[in-house]
């Protein structure tokens, strides 16, 4: 009898699958989205460049083992790959919930029998000995553990893009902020050297003072241009020694010195990326990480619309039990069971409804997100082109601009020297020369910034190939785009 009742049990499981292709709620379907034609500049033909390691255009080798040290090492790059972690597991809790629930049990004891439960010359003590296995299984005859699953495996996926938001994140940072010391770096270099020059003309001053030459009033601004010039020294520094800080927890390391690479004015500037506008819905991982969560969130509704139907699951048991050890395996001590629970709800006084309005009211919100994470996307690489093109720009008419205060520098020298101006004239030519050598650098280091900014914005495959070097790296080739096939 216990072979026919396993028998029913599997094939009602079977028919149950068989039947079981209803799925409630929406299909997901890519919303519309409007997506310019073309970016206010022109970008260029360099479409290749954002699926390649951008900074190595840079040509500076330092760069290139600070990024990699900080993909092997950085926070939270390793907590964003952990979070991976998790939703994989829930993702294979949540599948096998589709599957049948196998377990098994088994006693083995005596207990005493109080004279009120006993037959008149029954023993006090009984054997208690017993060996099942059973199976349950919910029929997923709606789709709610299907619907569970797909968003599940959805979330799994939003995860992996956020890690690799981390990763565009975390490089784009990392060259910024190694742009950054370098410019602090040629900033302090045009200081000292200023003030070296400065420190020169204040002691030809003196001389020129104490023979008589010249009034105390050139000595006085020799001086307080070479303190001027003294000042700027300790805040440059303190802005190399911040930095420094800063681009060592992006590694992963305590606060210390950073090695160097190139000079500033020495490192290549990448190429301006280019691609259509509507290649960022594929290329970057947050935009593909809101559409992520807009498919979990869309699986949701189904789940919740599920409460309206039926529960039905399959239950049996096989086993056999006795109260005498010995006779435990004997065809008489066989027992089964099996049965079909049924849940039905009637009654709920708006908890269904209530979870259906909140899951399509979070489906709303992931749909709002994913527009505007696409609208912010085509604000960022307009930005980004923009700047590329203007400080480019500008530091092209700062260039002039110094070549011409150098010469006004010279000229100016040379007339002081023969008597045919003051003082004021050179100390005003030192000054406007001074402040555009270090206007020309903070431009350098703003245009290698933009383009930086822009492979940010513009994403690429490279985001890919980087996460593959990052810890935990997690493969995701078996986990395909959810199907909303019925």
């Amino acid at each position: 009898m216990h072979k026919r009742s396993v028998s029913l049990l599997v094939s009602g499981a079977l028919a149950a699958l068989a039947s079981g292709c209803m799925l409630v709620g929406p299909d997901y379907e890519r919303p519309p989205v409007q997506v310019p034609s073309d970016w206010r500049l022109p970008a260029g033909t360099a479409a290749e460049l954002t699926n390649s390691p951008w900074w190595q255009q840079f040509g500076d080798p330092v760069l290139d083992r600070l990024i990699t040290t900080a993909l092997e090492n950085n926070r939270d790059l390793k907590l964003a790959a952990a979070r991976v972690e998790q939703f994989q597991g829930q993702l294979t809790a949540t599948t096998g919930e589709q599957f049948p629930l196998l377990d098994a049990a088994g006693t083995a004891g005596r207990e005493r029998l109080s004279a009120d439960q006993r037959l008149p010359g029954e023993s006090a003590t009984v054997g208690v000995n017993g060996l099942a296995a059973g199976v349950s299984f919910e029929l997923d005859l709606w789709g709610k553990l299907r619907r569970a699953t797909e968003s599940a495996r959805a979330q799994l996926l939003s995860s992996e893009e956020a890690r690799r938001t981390v990763v565009l994140t975390l490089v784009s940072g990392v060259a910024t902020s190694y742009i950054s010391l370098r410019d602090f770096d040629a900033r302090l270099a045009i200081a000292r050297n200023t003030l070296t020059s400065r420190a020169e003309s204040l002691r030809i001053a003196k001389l020129r003072f104490q023979a008589g030459i010249t009034s105390e009033l050139d000595l006085r601004q020799a001086e307080s241009e070479y303190e001027s010039t003294q000042a700027v020294i300790p805040q440059l520094e303190q802005a190399i020694a911040q930095q420094e800080n800063a681009l060592s927890v992006l590694l992963g390391r305590d606060p210390g010195p950073i090695e160097r690479g190139r000079a500033l004015g020495d490192l290549r500037a990448p190429a301006i990326p280019a691609g259509l506008p509507s290649d960022l819905l594929e290329r970057r991982p947050d935009i593909r990480d809101a559409e992520q969560q807009l498919i979990a969130a869309n699986a949701q509704i189904g789940v919740a619309r599920a409460a309206y139907f039926p529960t039905i699951s399959l239950t049996g048991q096989v086993g056999t039990a006795s109260t005498q050890l010995g006779e435990l395996f004997t065809g008489p001590a066989r027992v089964w069971q099996y049965a079909l629970p049924i849940s039905v709800p009637i009654f709920t006084f708006g908890r269904i409804e209530g979870s259906v309005a909140a899951t399509e009211a979070v489906q709303r919100q992931a749909l709002e997100s994913y527009r505007k994470s696409i609208q912010t996307a085509f604000r960022e690489v307009d930005d980004g082109l923009i700047a590329a093109r203007k400080t480019r720009e500008q530091g092209e008419a700062q260039r002039r601009q110094t070549e011409a205060l150098a010469r006004y520098l010279k000229l100016a020298r040379l007339r002081y020297d023969n008597g045919y101006t003051s003082y004021l004239e050179v100390v005003d030519a030192e000054r406007n020369l001074f402040n555009a050598q270090l206007s020309l650098a903070q431009t350098r280091g703003s245009e290698l910034a933009a383009l930086i900014g822009l492979y940010k914005a513009m994403g690429g495959g490279w985001v890919v190939d980087a996460t593959a070097s990052a810890p935990a790296a997690q493969g995701l080739a078996g986990q395909a785009r959810p199907a909303s096939a019925g």
